[in-house]
C-alpha cells in the first residue's frame, strides 16, 4: 500500500508533494482508497462532503468505531502526514483479521478531505462542514489562490457540492474516533515508538493585507515611498520575537506580492499567519501584540494594515475516558516505561470532530522531529508499531 501511494502528486523537483484537494493527484488518491475498501470487501462510501468511508459492518448501525485520517499535503509536504493514518488503518483491519478478531460495532474507515487547507486556506474543511463547524454558505465562497470557488472545483472533479454541510445523523452513529498519525516534533523516546494524544494546542490562520503604493524602485525617493514590504518584514521580525517571549509559536509562512516585481515597489502584500499557544488567553494577547506592532511600523512607513482571522480552532482536549482506555489497553503491551501522553500543536480531523463524538489520537515516532516537508520521516520498526497499536485499541474497541 505505502509503495502504491508513494508517487502519487510527488513532485521530481522538491520531491515533495502537491496533493492538494480536488486535483488530479487529490484524484489518484482518493481511487486508491476507493480500490483498497472494495478489495477487503468493504462497504464503499462517499458522503455529502467528499468525505471517503469503508465499512466493515452496517453503515447504518450504532456505536461504529472509525478510524482513518487524511490523503491530502501541504505543498511539498511529506509522505507521512495524513497517509500514514489511512494506510495503516487498512493494515490494522487485515491484522485483526489475521487475528480471528469477531467484530460487535461496526467499523469504519475514513478519508476526510482537504485536511491541509492547501488550497483554500482553511484547514479540515471536510470534518469542519461534517461536524458543522464550517457552514455551506461560508464553504461556497472559499476560493483557492486562481479564484477558483470551492464549489466550483468539486464540481469539476465529478463530484455534485449541493448537498455539503452538518452531517449530524452520520456524526450520532459514532461511538469513538480515533486517528493514528505521524509525530509532528520529537518528543517520543528512543523505547517509545507510540503515544497517545492528550490535548491540541489551540491555533489559527490569519491574514495581514499591508496596502502600500506601488512606485518606481529606482527613482522613488526612501522618504517618499510608502512600502508594504518593509511593514511586512518588520511584522514577521515582531512575531518572532513575541512568541518565544510568550512561550508560543507564531509563523508567516505564506506571502503574496503585488504587482510583484523586482523593479516596482509593491502596491499591497499579504502575509498569512499561524500562530499556536497552549492555553487560548496567551494565543489572543499574542496575535494582538503582533497585530499592534503590524498597526505602529504602518503607520510610521504611511502603510494601511488590515487583519482578518481566516479560521480558529480553540483548544482540544480528546474525551478522557477514551484517552485513559487507549492507555490501559496499550500499556499491556507496551515498555516498562509505560505509554507516554502527550499535547500537540497541530490540528487533525479528530481534533475538529472532538466537540461532537469522543475522539482520540496515536502518534508515531518521528526520529528527527521534521515534518511537512520532503524530510519528513518515520522508521518501518515504528510504522509497524504502530499499526499493532491500533490494532490493539480497535480490537478493544469494537470486538467486545
Amino acid at each position: 500500500m505505502w509503495a502504491e501511494l508513494l508517487p502519487v502528486g510527488r513532485s521530481a523537483s522538491s520531491g515533495g508533494y502537491r496533493r492538494f484537494a480536488w486535483n488530479s493527484a487529490d484524484a489518484e488518491c482518493r481511487s486508491w482508497f476507493e480500490e483498497q475498501a472494495r478489495n477487503r470487501g468493504l462497504t464503499y462510501e462517499l458522503d455529502r462532503n467528499g468525505n471517503q468511508w469503508a465499512w466493515l459492518g452496517d453503515p447504518r448501525g450504532e456505536g461504529a468505531v472509525v478510524t482513518g485520517s487524511h490523503l491530502d499535503s501541504v505543498p511539498d509536504g511529506g509522505a507521512y502526514d495524513g497517509p500514514l493514518g489511512v494506510v495503516s488503518s487498512f493494515a490494522a483491519l487485515d491484522e485483526l483479521r489475521g487475528r480471528g478478531a469477531r467484530f460487535t460495532k461496526p467499523l469504519a474507515i475514513v478519508n476526510f478531505g482537504d485536511e491541509e487547507g492547501a488550497r483554500f486556506g482553511v484547514a479540515c474543511i471536510g470534518s469542519r462542514l461534517t461536524a458543522g463547524v464550517l457552514g455551506k454558505e461560508a464553504a461556497y465562497e472559499l476560493r483557492d489562490a486562481d479564484g477558483v470557488r470551492l464549489p466550483d472545483a468539486m464540481e469539476r472533479a465529478g463530484y455534485d457540492p449541493t448537498a455539503i454541510g452538518a452531517d449530524g445523523d452520520r456524526l450520532a452513529r459514532i461511538g469513538a474516533f480515533v486517528e493514528l498519525h505521524v509525530e509532528q516534533g520529537r518528543y517520543l523516546a528512543e523505547d517509545q515508538p507510540v503515544g497517545v494524544a492528550s490535548a491540541i494546542w489551540p491555533h489559527g490562520r490569519w491574514r495581514f493585507d499591508f496596502h502600500g503604493e506601488a512606485n518606481h524602485a529606482g527613482t522613488t525617493r526612501i522618504e517618499d515611498r510608502r512600502d508594504p514590504m518593509l511593514t511586512y518584514a518588520t511584522t514577521v521580525l515582531a512575531a518572532r520575537k513575541k512568541a518565544k517571549l510568550a512561550g508560543a509559536l507564531a509563523t508567516f509562512g505564506k506571502v503574496a506580492v503585488e504587482p510583484n516585481g523586482t523593479n516596482a515597489i509593491a502596491s499591497l502584500v499579504r502575509g498569512w499567519l499561524d500562530s499556536r499557544a497552549a492555553d487560548e488567553a496567551t494565543l489572543t494577547d499574542l496575535v494582538g501584540e503582533i497585530e499592534r506592532a503590524a498597526y505602529e511600523r504602518g503607520e510610521r512607513d504611511g502603510v494601511r494594515v488590515e487583519l482578518t482571522r481566516e479560521s480558529y480552532t480553540p483548544v482540544v482536549d480528546f474525551d478522557g475516558p477514551l484517552r485513559d482506555r487507549l492507555v490501559r489497553r496499550l500499556s499491556k503491551t507496551g515498555g516498562p516505561g509505560g505509554v507516554p501522553v502527550l499535547p500537540t500543536g497541530a490540528g487533525h480531523d479528530a481534533g475538529i470532530l472532538a466537540s461532537a463524538i469522543p475522539t482520540a489520537m496515536l502518534f508515531v515516532r518521528n526520529p528527527s522531529g521534521v515534518s511537512h516537508s520532503p524530510a519528513e520521516h518515520a522508521e518501518t520498526a515504528d510504522c509497524l508499531a504502530g499499526v499493532s497499536a491500533l490494532a490493539d485499541v480497535l480490537e478493544d474497541l469494537a470486538c467486545q
